[in-house]
């Protein structure tokens, strides 16, 4: 059971948000719906004055700043990786990483897991992922994974479409985005699956 009541942070400049980030690296923001997964996006990148690195696997962000429904920003590289470009463009980012604080968003785990479809590559991309996070703590980075779940007969979260279970990591922060009548929820997801906390960010 999830507990109904968490903690509520109202936090519509994302500053309590980052630092959550911060500390649990990398985060990953788990979604039903992929509309508030966008305005989610959307909101976090205007708010940021570091620079961004957009990993769109889906495609869908760059549609977006096609179609103008989202603003174009001089701040944001967007990468639009391959299996024939993956390890080039790892190894951009990476070095990028190193050298200076940003904002990492790889959109989405199941984009990058139809990329790659065999179990080997599974775990190579999660130990991409975790490096990529490691070398990030150095420049206090901040590095996030957006991820389209359902819940199955167990009530684990599983990516949709696909089935596969989410990857896992100690140092990791897992969140499952929602919305009230009113605004955007960013819930804290502890290992029993239960809202450790809540960050509530208006429309």
């Amino acid at each position: 059971m999830l507990d109904k009541n968490p903690e509520q942070i109202l936090d519509n400049d994302f500053t309590q948000i980052n630092n959550e980030f911060l500390e649990k690296s990398p985060g990953i923001i788990l979604c039903s719906k992929p509309f508030l997964k966008s305005e989610f996006l959307k909101r976090l990148i205007e708010s940021q004055s570091i620079p961004i690195i957009f990993l769109d696997f889906d495609l869908l962000y760059s549609g977006y700043f096609i179609s103008g429904m989202i603003k174009k920003n001089e701040g944001v590289k967007i990468f639009r990786p391959s299996r024939i470009t993956w390890e080039k463009d790892l190894k951009e980012i990476i070095e990028k990483v190193s050298k200076e604080k940003v904002l990492v968003v790889l959109d989405s785990l199941n984009g990058i897991y139809n990329m790659f479809d065999e179990l080997e590559s599974a775990r190579f991309i999660n130990a991409a992922i975790m490096l990529l996070s490691s070398v990030a703590r150095t420049t206090k980075s901040l590095i996030l994974v957006t991820a389209m779940v359902i819940k199955n007969e167990n009530e684990e979260w599983i990516l949709s479409p696909g089935g596969r279970h989410l990857m896992d990591s100690k140092k990791s922060g897992m969140y499952y985005l929602g919305m009230s009548e009113t605004s955007l929820i960013l819930n804290s997801v502890d290992k029993k699956f239960q809202y450790s906390k809540s960050f509530e960010i208006k429309k």
